[in-house]
C-alpha cells in the first residue's frame, strides 16, 4: 500500500539531469571575458600599484568560475551521442580547461583570448547539439 502511495505519478526523462535550458556556454564566456579584461587592466596599471594585486586575485577567481562552467557542460550536458558526433569534444574541453589554467596563472591577455577562442568552439558545438 505504501509503495503505491509514494510511487511516482508521472515519469519524465531528459537527455540531461535537468530539462533543457539550464546549460549555456555563455556563463563560461562571460567569466573568460572578465579574465581577459582584468589582464588588460593589469597591463595598464602602474608597476607596484595596489590595483595589480587586486587584478590577480579577481582574475584567478573568474578563471576558476569559467573552468567550473566548462566542466559542468562536459560532465552534465554533453552525452555519448554528442561525443560520437563531435569526436574532438573531449580534447577541446581538456584544451579549454588547460587554457583557462594558463590564463589564471598569467597576466598576458593573449592567454585570456586563447581561452575565449576555445570556449567559442564549445559554444558552436553546444548550439549545434541544441538544434538536433
Amino acid at each position: 500500500m505504501f509503495s503505491r502511495l509514494f510511487a511516482p505519478k508521472v515519469k519524465v526523462s531528459a537527455h540531461c539531469d535537468l530539462p533543457c535550458g539550464v546549460y549555456d556556454p555563455a556563463q563560461a564566456r562571460i567569466e573568460a571575458e572578465s579574465v581577459k579584461a582584468i589582464q588588460e587592466k593589469y597591463q595598464a596599471a602602474e608597476e607596484g600599484s595596489d590595483i595589480r594585486w587586486r587584478c590577480v586575485l579577481i582574475k584567478e577567481q573568474r578563471a576558476e568560475l569559467a573552468k567550473h562552467h566548462v566542466s559542468v557542460l562536459w560532465s552534465d550536458y554533453f552525452k555519448p551521442p554528442h561525443f560520437e558526433k563531435y569526436p574532438q569534444l573531449h580534447q577541446l574541453v581538456n584544451d579549454t580547461l588547460k587554457a583557462l589554467s594558463a590564463a589564471k596563472a598569467s597576466n598576458d591577455p593573449k592567454t585570456g583570448q586563447h581561452a575565449l577562442d576555445l570556449i567559442a568552439e564549445i559554444d558552436r558545438i553546444f548550439w549545434e547539439t541544441k538544434k538536433a
